[in-house]
């Protein structure tokens, strides 16, 4: 019981930071127009500054195989995510003729960022941490070459540019400099700043996703999209978290991956692809469904899911 507790300490404060979000759009205290400023804000500066705080120096890199399959892993379990949701998406009903499309895609891209960081941060040590950011790489290539083939249509070459962004630059220069420099050699100054600024990251981020689940809350009808939201649930929380437990306790990994993998498996679907299917003509309410849907029955699964995934991984 001590361990579910530990789990819920570290999920209901995610859950009650994005709720805030939620409440201060209602109010208008945060307003649409400050959204895009306040992204920029998050992802230019605040994210670098906590993948620079988690990844330089960091004891997990010293093994090679802590920066080689941690992306391929990202790559994998999105692409595996991808083929269970295909293979149900002829039960989804048809309401536009993008919104089996859109249930695969939002299935299959579990949050990855802003819901797990924190949780590996509560659970787990600074190591585990510097595995995820360089996982999500992997994560990330997945998110928009197959977000863009399937919502937009587009080539590799499309996708390609959107990977070039100031997190991903973060990562691989960071990874980079730790060949090089030690921890103790970068000027206290220079660590402080990136921790203090790192710490923003992660809360204004879920302020935001908040903010977003307010704006499209609208667009979330029922009718015959409750049978979408209950595939999205059995897709997101229950076929797929049990796939990548598996993949925990088989892979070669390290303890760092495998704690990240279990991690992964308990996440519902992302925020942002919401945003990405309104933009390249996909259906926003198919993907609020899912993401709505896998959000709130998450917090019953997401303890319930790590606390499994810790023992059937041997990570107890």
């Amino acid at each position: 019981m001590s361990q579910l507790n530990t789990i819920l300490d570290a999920t209901l404060p995610v859950f009650l930071i994005v709720g805030a979000g939620f409440a201060l759009r209602r109010l208008r205290w945060l307003t649409a127009e400050a959204d895009a400023s306040l992204l920029k804000v998050t992802i230019n500066l605040l994210i670098p500054c906590l993948v620079f705080d988690s990844l330089i120096g960091n004891q997990a890199f010293a093994r090679t195989s802590n920066l080689l399959l941690p992306p391929l892993v990202g790559f994998g379990t999105v692409a595996i995510g991808l083929a269970v949701a295909a293979a149900i998406r002829r039960w989804v009903p048809a309401e536009t003729p993008s919104t089996r499309r859109t249930f695969v895609f939002c299935a299959a891209m579990y949050n990855y960022g802003y819901v797990p960081i924190p949780l590996a941060m509560s659970l787990f040590d600074r190591e585990t941490v510097g595995v995820l950011f360089v996982h999500n790489v992997g994560v990330e290539v997945a998110f928009w070459v197959f977000g863009l083939m399937l919502l937009a249509g587009a080539g590799l070459g499309t996708s390609a540019k959107r990977l070039l962004n100031a997190p991903l630059g973060a990562i691989l220069l960071t990874l980079a400099l730790n060949a090089v420099v030690e921890r103790g050699q970068v000027p206290v100054p220079v660590l402080n700043a990136a921790h203090l600024l790192g710490q923003c990251a992660i809360p204004l981020g879920m302020v935001l996703i908040g903010a977003t689940i307010a704006d499209h809350l609208g667009e979330f009808r029922g009718g015959p999209g409750r049978r979408t939201i209950v595939l999205g649930i059995l897709v997101r929380l229950v076929v797929v978290p049990a796939i990548f437990v598996g993949l925990a306790r088989w892979l070669p990994a390290s303890v760092e991956l495998k704690r990240v993998m279990v991690i992964q498996a308990a996440m519902p679907a992302a925020v942002f692809p919401i945003v990405l299917v309104r933009h390249y003509g996909g259906d926003p309410a198919a993907a609020l469904r899912v993401v709505i849907g896998t959000s709130v029955a998450g917090l019953l699964t997401m303890p319930l899911w790590i606390r499994l995934g810790m023992a059937w991984a041997g990570l107890e």
